[in-house]
């Protein structure tokens, strides 16, 4: 499967999204696409064709921003299943439900990694 995780910039998403997810099962079994990883340019990332292709957008929404409504707008309009993953206690837009319909509460980075790895499973089988 391929997926692309989406999120802010502003916070530390190398150590609380991007080492976890490549040390998990998640890297071993599906193509992860990290897009700050990937690109040496975070502002030029293609990420309209680049989630195009993906099987499933994982996005990380403990800090919303307006570059992550419009990837996950981009995945809406081409059908590509949407995963909103947020941190304990997090307040984030209730709107992002006119676009997603799976929301994910984690409370650490084991949490969340067990959480994916379990809609992932569930939703492969669907």
């Amino acid at each position: 499967m391929k997926i692309f995780i989406s999120h802010s910039s502003d916070f530390d998403y190398k150590n609380e999204l991007y080492i976890p997810i490549r040390n998990s099962i998640l890297n071993q079994e599906n193509e992860i696409i990290l897009p700050h990883e990937t690109y040496v340019d975070p502002m030029k990332i293609p990420s309209k064709d680049v989630i195009e292709t993906c099987n499933l957008i994982i996005s990380d929404i403990s800090k919303t921003s307006f570059w992550v409504w419009i990837e996950l707008w981009w995945a809406n309009i081409y059908n590509i299943p949407i995963l909103c993953i947020y941190k304990k206690w997090t307040i984030f837009s209730k709107s992002l439900s006119v676009i997603c319909d799976n929301f994910i509460e984690y409370d650490n980075k084991i949490d969340m990694l067990i959480k994916i790895e379990k809609f992932i499973k569930k939703y492969d089988k669907n």
